[in-house]
């Protein structure tokens, strides 16, 4: 097997490709998918769409076949997805599944390979992800996304990257291909400390434009006339300009659709609860963090776990 030891190699390895749609060459990457689930398999997709080779892996049967029919070939086991992989991506559900998936991959992969994790984790274990990479002479990136699913099939994530220049410069073409917005936001980490940090402040705001809707309903005002206020004025937020909570002002948002996710309410108290505990691992102060977390949790804790996060106004209403 090849060995690559920088990114310049790295991309000299890669093979052209003709991209149909544009009419004009693309480069072509041999990619390792794992993790196949809803935000996975449509960001696996848009790889296969750009031309590049995705070999597939996820321990769901209906998941690897959902995404074998978006065009990416399906492994039956780890190792057959990584054979011959340049790359190798993961999107799982917790660090503690990164560090072990990573040790597997680790074994299996040559040195030089690049490895990207945009699964959103503790910062603690993305940087031990990191340390596993380097020793065997890996290049690596954490690279959390936001957008939710719709981001995901339509390519138009955000990706918050951490990791080293050389790492960043070798991924950022592939990351392009399902992402609008990439930015390095540092070292080893500091992807997931951005999106942590972000989707605190997501968390927040949320909160808060139930709470004026539901006090809006009380007092006679409609949607309709606190939307167009509120999101033509200082309360301004994408909470409300394009992820409004109820129905009607914001027709793609999911209140139109019976609060389907969207952004499950389980994955906002996951990203709270992540947001807490590096509050504390790092001494900082987030006492509005934390109150979100608790009603995050109340809300998950009646039974709205599968929900999008925005339906939390319901439960406003019910303490209301």
């Amino acid at each position: 097997m090849r060995q690559v030891s920088t990114a310049s190699s790295y991309r000299r390895s890669h093979r052209f490709s003709r991209n149909e749609d544009h009419g004009e060459e693309s480069i072509m990457t041999r990619i390792a998918f794992i993790g196949l689930g809803n935000m996975g398999g449509p960001m696996a997709a848009n790889l296969v769409k750009a031309g590049h080779a995705v070999i597939g892996f996820d321990l769901s049967h209906d998941m690897l076949k959902a995404a074998e029919a978006t065009g990416v070939k399906a492994a039956n086991v780890l190792t057959e997805a990584l054979a011959d992989a340049e790359v190798v991506i993961t999107m799982l559900p917790k660090g503690q599944h990164v560090l072990t998936v990573w040790t597997d991959i680790l074994r299996s992969v040559p040195k030089g390979t690049l490895l990207i994790d945009s699964s959103t984790i503790d910062v603690d274990s993305a940087r031990k992800a990191h340390a596993m990479a380097g020793d065997a002479g890996c290049l690596s990136l954490d690279a959390p996304v936001s957008g939710g699913t719709g981001g995901a099939a339509a390519g138009t994530l955000t990706f918050m990257a951490g990791g080293s220049s050389e790492s960043f410069a070798a991924a950022k073409p592939l990351l392009e291909v399902m992402g609008k917005k990439i930015v390095h936001c540092g070292d080893a980490g500091a992807g997931q400390a951005a999106k942590i940090c972000n989707n605190m402040i997501l968390g927040i705001s949320m909160i808060g434009v139930c709470e004026a809707f539901v006090l809006g309903e009380k007092l006679g005002l409609s949607h309709q006339a606190l939307f167009d206020v509120a999101s033509t004025s200082s309360g301004q937020c994408w909470s409300i300009n394009t992820y409004c909570p109820v129905p009607g002002p914001v027709p793609t948002s999911p209140a139109n659709n019976d609060y389907k996710p969207g952004f499950a309410a389980a994955l906002m108290l996951k990203d709270l609860r992540l947001s807490q505990e590096a509050a504390l691992s790092s001494g900082a102060s987030t006492p509005l963090g934390a109150e979100a977390a608790q009603l995050f949790a109340l809300f998950e804790k009646q039974g709205n776990g599968g929900r999008d996060f925005s339906a939390i106004i319901e439960m406003f209403r019910e303490l209301a």
